[in-house]
């Protein structure tokens, strides 16, 4: 039903592509592509009373539009110049600011802040946290690393990648490492509810609990127990559980660092008595590249870090319980990295650190 009080509105075959492809939304524009639909109504014979209801815009704004279509057509319905304070900033300044964050510190000091390079530049302090914000920028931020010296690096690289991307078949991968010294805190003062809560900084310490765990690379499960010290007959025990979990007839492959315990010659022995079982160990210095390493950082995030314990039992039952938790309803952690794009990663920041000004 059309409105007789208005001219028809006529579009060519060029502005219908143009204003359908708008109002499918293969624009970023949100606005432009309800203008291009309220004018594609409108084109079809329908009334504002009509398409004010189909799209939920009110009929002055359909007004509006449809009057700017018809007096500038397609670029009517662009946004005009909105009124504001010229720009003052140059790119010169911009890039001057990004070059003296990134190739230079202030006398005496190891960083700029944003009010000492204000003023060095000549600019306010806000400015040149915009700057920085804009190019991600974080000068006061620091991250430590550590270049894996492992003369089999690469090859061990491409193993344990293999292994989370590629796992053989009828087989089973897990990663396998310890926790070790997990307190049992009381607090010396209840902890305060709130956001954020509050507690005491000190606390007493009522021993600590070491924990195996084992997670399966293909499901998120996990096998996990709780002893009293990481010895090397505990590692060999705890894989003698994992064997117990795994169904016969399943090869058993097992990610690990290089702790002297994992090598010693009762965990040896028990392996050649084990034939299904594979032991691959990760570059030295490279516990980033072990899966288990996640879990354990969601496990101390939820449960340790916040909980009172007044006993190493309160904080075994509490271990327990969150693990069980877990799996019921565990999630996986993809690996999307493979291992040629780590070795060129690394390759890449070597070479970074190995210039003359390093």
């Amino acid at each position: 039903m059309g409105d007789n009080r208005l001219p028809p509105l006529v579009l060519t075959d060029d502005e219908r592509v143009v204003l359908q492809g708008w109002a499918s939304r293969r624009t970023t524009a949100q606005g432009l592509t309800v203008r291009a639909r309220i004018v594609l109504e409108r084109a079809g014979g329908h009334s504002n009373f009509v398409v004010s209801a189909r799209l939920r815009v009110a009929r002055g704004t359909i007004a509006r539009w449809r009057a700017r279509f018809i007096a500038d057509r397609l670029d009517g319905l662009a946004d005009e110049p909105r009124p504001g304070v010229p720009r003052t900033i140059t790119d010169a300044q911009v890039e001057q600011v990004v070059v003296m964050t990134l190739e230079s510190v202030p006398e005496g000091e190891t960083h700029w802040s944003k009010r000492r390079l204000a003023r060095k530049v000549g600019m306010s302090s806000t400015s040149v946290g915009q700057i920085w914000k804009a190019f991600g920028l974080q000068p006061w931020k620091t991250e430590t690393f550590k270049i894996s010296p492992d003369p089999l690096l690469i090859d061990k690289i491409r193993d344990v990648v293999g292994l989370y991307l590629a796992p053989p078949t009828n087989a089973v991968v897990f990663s396998v490492d310890e926790k070790p010294q997990i307190q049992a805190l009381e607090r010396t003062a209840p902890v305060l509810p709130g956001t954020p809560e509050r507690r005491s900084f000190d606390y007493v310490r009522h021993g600590t609990v070491d924990l195996f765990a084992a997670l399966d690379i293909a499901t998120g499960q996990v096998i996990a127990k709780v002893t009293d010290r990481h010895a090397a007959i505990d590692f060999r025990d705890f894989l003698a559980d994992i064997d117990a979990h795994v169904p016969a007839g399943l090869d058993v492959h097992v990610i690990c660092d290089n702790l002297s315990a994992h090598k010693a010659p009762v965990v040896q022995h028990w392996i050649m008595q084990h034939p299904r079982f594979t032991l691959h160990f990760t570059p030295t210095y490279s516990s980033w590249i072990n899966q288990i390493e996640r879990w354990f950082a969601e496990l101390q995030r939820r449960c340790p870090d916040r909980g009172v314990f007044c006993s190493v039992d309160q904080l075994t039952t509490a271990l327990h319980t969150w693990i069980d938790i877990w799996n019921k309803d565990a999630r996986l952690f993809t690996w999307k990295k493979t291992a040629d794009q780590i070795i060129d990663h690394i390759c890449h920041y070597c070479s970074r650190i190995s210039r003359p000004a390093h």
